[in-house]
């Protein structure tokens, strides 16, 4: 293997500069040439893709976002699409490639592999810390620090009106940041998309205890009951207490990285070149118990990662 591609896809993430980086860097120390691929697999239709050398990634460790731009891309959902995406890889002689990304992007990687037998290996670049196969992904230390020194900030005004704050986090399909999130800071309830909302449960629990009326609830955005205005509407219709809502978005997934997210994607960066140099196929660098693992593509996102029930727990436990 003599030309490799690396490339970001999906939502952005803390650290994925950092895992460019040190891709880069890595395969430019084994004697590889590498090309930076533009705006994810809708780059590699359209034939974004550029030289890169250490020069490309200097400085770039501690920046937020990712240099080489993301997307979703819905012409790679086509077959067309893929054809397209194939000879453009042809085209710049690129043998093997670095995705860092999330469920989508190692679904669009494994078909594309089993399609066109290039070479991928992905490493975990999401805040939702969802992908089968590691313990953390990139970003999501990160993201779960911003959530947790807003809810912080949010929980002063809290306390000094009197509020309740129904504060909802991201996490579609997976809970991981609002159970976290909420362990961290001290909220009497979370909602999360692994388990059943019981809303008469939170009202009774509302109703029981003798307390100032102010309360802090996390809301993951893809609770089945509903998000965190839901909630606050039917709080409200409840009781006479002033309730409020702060929607945390996209902030979660921006700002500079932190050391285990840089360290992290550093080290599957590094781990996601080697596994191509050693003649892995379509693979997936992750970090289990401190250990880097390869983990089949397919089976990062055909298999779930469970959330800590027991951590769950606690949320109530300790209210």
């Amino acid at each position: 293997m003599k030309r490799i591609g690396i490339f970001t896809s999906g939502g952005d993430a803390p650290g994925m500069n950092a895992n460019v980086r040190a891709g880069v860097r890595y395969a430019l120390v084994k004697g590889l040439e590498v090309f930076g691929i533009r705006h994810g697999y809708q780059g590699m239709i359209d034939g974004e893709i550029v030289p890169m050398d250490g020069r490309s990634v200097s400085g770039i460790i501690g920046r937020g976002g990712t240099i080489l731009g993301t997307a979703r891309s819905k012409d790679f959902l086509t077959p067309e699409g893929r054809r397209r995406a194939f000879e453009n890889l042809q085209r710049f002689g690129i043998e093997g490639l670095v995705a860092c990304g999330g469920n989508g992007t190692f679904q669009g990687g494994s078909i594309f592999y089993e399609e066109y037998g290039i070479p991928m290996i992905g490493t975990p670049g999401t805040i939702d810390n969802d992908l089968y196969g590691t313990d953390f992904t990139i970003g999501y230390d990160t993201a779960i620090n911003t959530a947790m020194r807003a809810v912080d900030k949010i929980r002063d005004t809290a306390e000094s009106h009197d509020r309740t704050f129904f504060i909802e986090v991201m996490g579609r399909h997976a809970g991981f940041i609002a159970v976290d999130v909420g362990v961290a800071t001290g909220a009497e309830y979370v909602a999360i998309p692994e388990t059943p909302t019981n809303f008469e449960a939170l009202c009774a629990y509302v109703e029981k205890y003798d307390r100032p009326k102010r309360h802090i609830f996390i809301i993951s955005e893809g609770d089945e009951y509903g998000n965190a205005m839901k909630f606050a509407e039917d709080f409200k219709a409840r009781f006479d207490i002033d309730t409020r809502v702060s929607i945390l978005g996209h902030m979660q997934r921006g700002g500079s990285p932190t050391v285990r997210d840089r360290v992290l994607a550093t080290r599957l960066g590094v781990a996601a070149v080697q596994g191509l140099l050693d003649g892995e196929k379509s693979m997936m660098a992750g970090e289990i118990d401190n250990r880097i693992v390869l983990t089949p593509m397919r089976e990062t996102w055909e298999k779930r990662s469970e959330i800590n029930r027991e951590l769950a727990d606690l949320v109530e436990l300790l209210r």
